[in-house]
């Protein structure tokens, strides 16, 4: 009985020579597509004001949000205390004496937070404020 038996064998591997093309490639697509959010505070919607001026430097700029809710955020971290605000805002003075802060408060907001709130940042000695506002139309 003659021998029918395989002399060559059929490789059964998956080619991976294109497969750190294909990883770069996606990991380019999702970089240029991702959307990066800045700050996640959500429901605050500003007072309207007739004229605005545009802060041209942005990088001693810390921001403060009161929303009516009556809660204060900085930097997208809530604040769980008024008296807090002038404590974290003299450790900002002291690492950058020029900073700005840029107070967005929401137009539902009690003035009497926000009162406690500028009081605090008078207390920090940081006395450069913006108010920050949309556009009316």
């Amino acid at each position: 009985m003659p021998d029918f038996s395989r002399k060559a064998s059929v490789g059964e591997s998956i080619p991976t020579s294109s497969m750190a093309d294909i990883a770069f490639l996606l990991l380019i697509f999702f970089m240029v597509t991702t959307v990066f959010v800045r700050y996640r505070i959500t429901g605050i919607v500003l007072p309207k004001a007739e004229k605005i001026e545009e802060l041209k430097k942005r990088r001693m700029i810390q921001y403060l949000w009161v929303s009516a809710d009556r809660k204060v955020y900085i930097n997208d971290s809530y604040v769980p205390e008024v008296s807090q605000v002038a404590n974290i805002f003299y450790d900002f003075r002291v690492q950058e004496p020029r900073t700005i802060v840029s107070l967005k408060c929401d137009f539902r907001a009690p003035y009497g937070l926000i009162s406690r709130v500028l009081e605090q940042l008078r207390e920090a000695d940081a006395l450069r404020i913006n108010f920050a506002a949309d556009r009316e139309g």
